[in-house]
């Protein structure tokens, strides 16, 4: 049997009702007495490591989920992570580039209902992360979540109430949970070599959503509080040609930070030669594009080479595929 870590975070999972609202109240064991068909799948044991409305989860709780894992990588042979979903699929995306080429699966799964309703998905997701981390194909950071097996870069919350509320976004899911076994649609290469750790991220990125009329002065902000950005345009991606935003994205260029330009579209991607509101872009200074990656991914990949990067390291760095983040 397969020995795995439960690391426990709060959400929706581990809720109960309160005066306020549902708010995180299991334990990680109380949450494994509810679905005692875990222990013929692994030998677990049980760590909580705080308790949280995924909403007040912080990249300062990505770190440490991160670090709790390499803390007691040699000891487990996979680690399940639950937690809200609301940021699940940030999470899962800083989990992707905090730990690399990781041989031990890492599972993220969470539930829209509480584990103590009749009628809750909890149940059978936490059977399904378990079936899955403990199968010998499993391996690197994924979300398990309505039986799909997604992969943690490619991770988005569609639905707000439905037990299917993740989305495998422009990259196919890469296995079926089916009566307590994954059926793999995807072999992924196994990672080699030892895991790749990091432990830092620059929490000064900002997204920008931009919305017919908005102003370009949000730069007075940007220019003074911001390492990067990443600005959610229309369509295949551009930038108004009024209000001197042009103007106002080359003056935050100039000043060695970048930009990285996605769409507001959820499928398909951005795709900025396609129209001169993009090409112009090209011209201003270290513009990216994000392509096909979610918001998550690219707002979590900045974060993460932001510390460790070199100025003229970031390009190559961020089009440099983890996980089939980028296509």
């Amino acid at each position: 049997m397969k020995k795995i870590l439960l690391i426990a975070t709060g959400g929706t999972i581990a809720s109960k009702p309160t005066e306020g609202g549902l708010a995180p109240a299991f334990s990680p064991k109380e949450l494994l007495s509810f679905v005692p068909e875990i222990a013929s799948i692994a030998r677990v044991e049980t760590l909580s490591l705080f308790a949280l409305d995924s909403t007040n989860v912080s990249p300062a709780n990505w770190l440490e989920i991160a670090r709790t894992i390499e803390e007691n990588y040699a000891k487990f042979d996979g680690f399940v992570v639950t937690h809200g979903t609301d940021t699940m699929a940030y999470t899962a995306a800083a989990l992707s580039y905090l730990i690399q080429n990781s041989v031990k699966p890492i599972v993220l799964t969470g539930s829209q209902k509480s584990v103590y309703l009749r009628d809750t998905d909890a149940r059978r997701n936490l059977i399904d992360a378990f079936a899955y981390c403990a199968d010998e194909g499993a391996h690197s950071v994924h979300v398990v979540f309505d039986g799909k097996v997604i992969l943690g870069t490619r991770a988005k919350k569609t639905r707000t109430r439905s037990f299917n509320a993740f989305t495998s976004i422009d990259y196919p899911e890469i296995a079926l949970v089916k009566d307590g076994k994954p059926l793999y649609y995807i072999r992924e290469e196994r990672p080699e070599g030892p895991p790749r750790f990091f432990r830092a991220l620059d929490e000064d990125v900002f997204v920008l959503k931009l919305i017919p009329g908005l102003k370009a002065d949000i730069f007075d902000y940007l220019d003074a509080h911001c390492s990067a950005l990443v600005v959610e345009s229309f369509g295949m991606g551009g930038l108004p040609a009024y209000g001197g935003w042009m103007d106002r994205l080359e003056c935050f260029l100039r000043m060695g930070k970048t930009a990285v330009f996605t769409t507001q579209v959820e499928r398909e991607g951005s795709a900025l030669d396609t129209y001169e509101v993009g090409q112009k872009l090209k011209g201003l200074g270290r513009v990216l594009e994000a392509r096909s990656m979610t918001l998550e991914a690219a707002v979590c990949k900045l974060m993460w080479l932001l510390p460790f990067a070199e100025e003229d390291d970031i390009e190559p760095l961020f089009y440099r595929p983890v996980m089939h983040d980028i296509i």
